[in-house]
């Protein structure tokens, strides 16, 4: 029956402390921080590997996938504690083990040190989301409360820090200009009818009593950046054209998620360690991206 070799993370330079027999060889992890991961059918592996020395190190966490390490809760983060794992440790002979996590075994590995021991770990896994409108989102917090999600300024249902489209008038925030010099200060953010509302949080932009989301004289295609009725100026930012083409939809929303996990392992009993604990270090993931359409209202 085939094998899968379901390996692990790498860390280390060996330094021999003592060669006496019956001593404990205290390696040095000198591994990447970072890890990685595959999946069998039952089982989550995550492992690093690296080479000069040729050294991997794996953890095998039965019942799991990648999909529990990232089900975040309400607050955007998850902590797993105390979970069984099944810890690995091996040192090659050869000097290159590119690839030799799941998949098959190479028939020509040559395996120097082969260590297993159970173990517990703590896994740790904090979502960020973000809507990549060019404005941080610590900025979007308006009412300045420490809570992200009850910021949104069109009512849409998508909070400010999510939604692509702030003010819900069909011009994406990062058109209208938020943050001209990039550098962080919103007070200079554009302001085409200058009434102190920055256009990004406005839906009238050139206060001609139009909202800007109506003035789609030229295609309703849910974006009136492309209508400009005088060939130079678009006509939301244009107070002189006035037509009104009442909007019946909002243009489709996309934000993003990334996760960083981080995985610390207890109660290690392998032989050449004189260490019990390990932190095994992180893993990312994503950007994955999110698409809806709100509600018009």
């Amino acid at each position: 029956m085939r094998k899968l070799f379901l390996y692990i993370l790498s860390i280390s330079l060996f330094t021999l402390l003592s060669c006496d027999d019956g001593d404990i060889l205290d390696f040095e992890f000198e591994f990447d921080e970072d890890f990685e991961y595959c999946e069998g059918v039952s089982d989550l592996v995550l492992y690093k590997s690296k080479s000069d020395p040729s050294e991997t190190m794996s953890l095998l966490i039965s019942r799991y996938d990648l999909d529990d390490l990232l089900d975040v809760g309400a607050n955007d983060t998850l902590f797993i504690e105390d979970e069984d794992a099944s810890f690995t440790y091996r040192s090659y002979y050869d000097t290159s083990i590119d690839d030799i996590f799941c998949n098959e075994i190479p028939t020509n590995l040559n395996i120097n040190i082969d260590e297993t021991d159970d173990v517990l770990v703590d896994i740790l896994t904090v979502l960020t989301a973000y809507d990549d409108d060019d404005i941080d989102s610590d900025l979007e917090d308006l009412d300045g409360d420490g809570d992200l999600t009850n910021d949104d300024t069109d009512g849409d249902g998508i909070p400010n820090y999510l939604d692509a489209d702030d003010d819900g008038d069909n011009v994406l925030t990062a058109d209208e200009n938020p943050d001209p010099d990039g550098d962080g200060d919103l007070s200079d953010a554009q302001d085409t009818d200058d009434d102190g509302i920055p256009d990004y949080l406005d839906d009238d932009d050139d206060d001609d009593g139009v909202l800007t989301r109506d003035e789609e004289n030229d295609s309703t295609d849910q974006n009136p950046t492309n209508d400009l009725t005088d060939g130079v100026i678009p006509d939301y930012l244009n107070d002189l054209v006035k037509n009104t083409v009442p909007a019946t939809a909002y243009r489709s929303n996309t934000y993003y998620k990334s996760y960083y996990i981080t995985l610390d392992i207890k109660e290690i009993g392998l032989s050449i360690l004189s260490q019990d604990t390990l932190d095994f270090g992180y893993m990312t993931e994503g950007p994955d991206s999110v698409t809806t359409t709100p509600d018009f209202n």
